[in-house]
């Protein structure tokens, strides 16, 4: 019964978030070539709030906890599990003092209004998953780029989103390049809940009346720990906050 009522709820909902992605689309070119990055980055906050807002329709809520304990002046790497688009959203929303910035699979840099423009222009990294030696020099280019600016980057180590909440194991590449060359960056595990849920019918219709949260982990230092340590305390934190 609820799929069927999803039906006419989603069509709203994906016809709302077609027309945001286009409309925003010049909106962030004026702002990046008139005004410059901080006009741009703006443009792409409301762009996710509103993104935010539409699910509504379908009984989605969000919530971002312990977010004041997310570290300030300094780099920070979030290191979350991944569960749908959805979460990148909210993270680019509720994070938006730290300006996160996503490394992102070559396939979404190009044909989707906004989304694709963003992710070219805004300072996140775009690497081809069928050559890794590429996507090193690109994840240490985000690594230089999160020092300089002391600004922040998001990984995702499972690779790809999880279908049923389950964790996938955690890949130590990614996360070793940021934190060898933004050693003076601060780790900050998050758990991703029920976001997974929004596609549980698969991509269309999405799945009613779910209450997504993010729960912000305590962040260390990078440079007070060997990695296989980072990488352990970091998987333990995340995969200890995801309810199943």
């Amino acid at each position: 019964m609820q799929k069927l009522i999803s039906y006419p709820l989603s069509f709203i909902v994906l016809v709302l978030v077609l027309l945001s992605l286009v409309v925003f689309h010049p909106i962030q070119w004026i702002c990046l070539h008139v005004f410059g990055y901080q006009a741009h980055k703006k443009s792409v906050d409301y762009l996710n709030f509103i993104l935010l807002k539409i699910v509504i329709i379908l009984g989605t809520t969000f919530s971002f906890e312990n977010r004041e304990s997310i570290p300030k002046g300094v780099p920070v790497i979030f290191v979350a599990n991944h569960q749908s688009l959805y979460d990148i959203i909210a993270m680019i929303w509720f994070l938006r003092r730290s300006h996160p910035k996503f490394v992102s699979k070559k396939e979404l840099a190009k044909g989707i209004p906004s989304v694709s423009y963003n992710l070219r222009h805004g300072g996140s990294v775009v690497i081809d998953r069928k050559d890794p030696k590429q996507a090193i020099p690109a994840i240490k280019k985000m690594a230089d780029y999160i020092e300089k600016h002391k600004r922040s980057a998001v990984i995702f180590p499972e690779g790809t989103r999880s279908r049923n909440g389950v964790p996938k194991e955690f890949a130590q590449t990614g996360l070793k390049i940021l934190c060898k060359n933004a050693q003076s960056a601060y780790i900050v595990p998050i758990s991703i809940n029920n976001s997974w849920k929004l596609l549980k019918y698969g991509t269309f219709p999405y799945g009613l009346g779910n209450h997504i949260t993010f729960v912000v982990h305590e962040a260390f230092a990078v440079k007070d720990f060997e990695f296989k340590d980072i990488m352990q305390k970091t998987e333990s934190a995340v995969v200890n906050g995801i309810k199943i």
